[in-house]
């Protein structure tokens, strides 16, 4: 029967759409809805006559990747590593970047292949009660991610310009309105500002390097994997949270679906030429957040380490001993700083990592303000409520437990991403190759084997 407003189509019967949604894409439960960020798909030309003109198109989308590799999160655990056993653990942040590399690439290619983000795959794959699981534990690991970036916003503003951590906190409520903004004005806008914060915080640890004045020799020989990161205990505590910390779970969820942004052609080669682009994208922008957190821990060794504080592993030591045990003026204003922007940046891409997980897996569109807000909420709630009772000692430890959540989710993203990859009918000509599903898989095991360790040993900690 036909609707009787003219203006609304007649609805589709659930059998009839299942089995169109089953005909259309082989290899998916359901056809794809929607774009991903439907409001800057395919909005960034990438047409060049030269390679370079064609990379430089391309380049971005792996710079908001990396923001997450640099996260206030990772700055406890690179701290600590460095205060604690000098450079021995350059290795660990070494073999977690190329980790990284792999992971961003598959995540890249499911998006430029398939269409979909990786909530959009889930939600297509699963049945509906798995995607939901799913959704709701990525939805924790967002809250958790900017938890970190609220509470390294927060201690930042307090450290440069006295602001109580609680106001600091409340601050951080506003600042979700630049991507707004910025995403209105154009996507490309947005990338730009992260690559500026990203070079301030590259600048300030160049700084810091020079004038920590480290052992280059050490430093080369810290690259080198030694048997007793494995054989100490504690040395594997803190080399697996930096390992738990440097891997972020709504990074995948962000890569698969920002790369869509590009214009590419929509045929084999040119998502081949995609494909390619990208994964060199997120290779360099990869390796600007492996000199950030190679730099704190080195700077953490060359400064407390070599002068017996081997005990720092907050953000406030480190502020409060640099300039003294440096004994250059500015050292902990420039480290503040650099924390500073490294919150806001990791604020930009985790609002809008929240965006696609919420429009993925429920297809559920609501005001991208509004979104914001809420992911935002969440993590303010408990970190003014614990800055307020507890103050810095306690948002330490709320920084730690974020860390310890993210990395239990990180399993539930990392699996079903090689899952997907290496599946001929959903990938077809780009499925991984039995060399790369290997790797991924291993990859992902490892991951996760040694997630459930670091899980264990800190609810044990925690228990003592």
């Amino acid at each position: 029967m036909a609707s009787p407003n003219p203006s609304v189509p007649d609805p589709i019967p659930p059998v009839a759409a299942a089995v169109a949604a089953s005909d259309a894409e082989p290899g998916w439960r359901r056809a794809r809805l929607a774009p991903s960020l439907a409001e800057v798909h395919r909005s960034v030309e990438v047409n060049g006559v030269s390679w370079f003109r064609k990379l430089l198109a391309f380049a971005g989308p792996g710079y908001l990747v990396a923001v997450g590799y640099m996260d206030p999160g990772n700055w406890a655990t690179d701290l600590a590593g460095g205060s604690r056993f000098g450079y021995a653990l350059l290795s660990v942040i070494l073999l977690s970047n190329l980790m990284a590399v792999l992971l961003q690439g598959l995540a890249s290619k499911l998006g430029i292949v398939t269409g979909r983000d990786l909530a959009q795959a889930c939600r297509d794959h699963y049945s509906r009660r798995t995607g939901l699981i799913l959704w709701v534990l990525c939805e924790l690991a967002i809250a958790a991610c900017d938890l970190a970036e609220v509470i390294g916003t927060a201690i930042a503003l307090n450290l440069l310009f006295g602001i109580s951590l609680p106001v600091g906190i409340a601050i951080t409520a506003f600042d979700v309105m630049i991507v707004l903004y910025l995403q209105n004005k154009g996507f490309r806008l947005l990338e730009a500002l992260v690559i500026a914060l990203i070079a301030v915080v590259g600048g300030c640890f160049v700084f810091e390097l020079f004038i920590s004045k480290p052992d280059i020799g050490e430093v080369a020989r810290g690259f080198v994997p030694t048997t007793e990161i494995i054989t100490n205990p504690e040395m594997l505590y803190i080399a697996i949270g930096i390992l738990g910390a440097t891997v972020m779970p709504h990074n995948l969820y962000l890569h698969s679906s920002i790369v869509q942004t590009r214009k590419y052609a929509e045929n084999t080669e040119g998502k081949r030429e995609a494909v390619r682009f990208a994964f060199l994208d997120s290779t360099i922008a990869l390796t600007f957040a492996l000199f950030i957190n190679a730099a704190i821990l080195i700077v953490a060794a060359a400064t407390f380490h070599r002068t017996g504080n081997t005990q720092v592993a907050e953000i406030q030591d480190a502020y409060q001993l640099l300039t003294p045990l440096l004994g250059v003026g500015g050292a902990s204003a420039v480290f503040a700083l650099a924390l500073l922007a490294s919150g806001q940046n990791s604020t930009l891409t985790g609002t809008l990592a929240g965006q696609i997980v919420m429009e993925g897996f429920l297809d559920l569109r609501i005001r991208p303000w509004l979104r914001r807000l809420i992911t935002r909420a969440i993590a303010i709630v408990p970190a003014a409520i614990v800055a307020i009772l507890y103050g810095e000692s306690g948002t330490a430890k709320l920084l730690v437990f974020s860390q310890v959540i993210l990395s239990l989710q990180l399993s539930f993203a990392v699996f079903p991403l090689v899952q997907f990859t290496s599946d001929k009918v959903k990938m077809g000509a780009f499925a991984n190759s039995m060399p790369l599903k290997m790797a991924a898989y291993t990859v992902a095991t490892v991951i996760a084997t040694l997630n459930v360790w670091l899980l264990a040993q800190t609810l044990r900690g925690w228990m003592a």
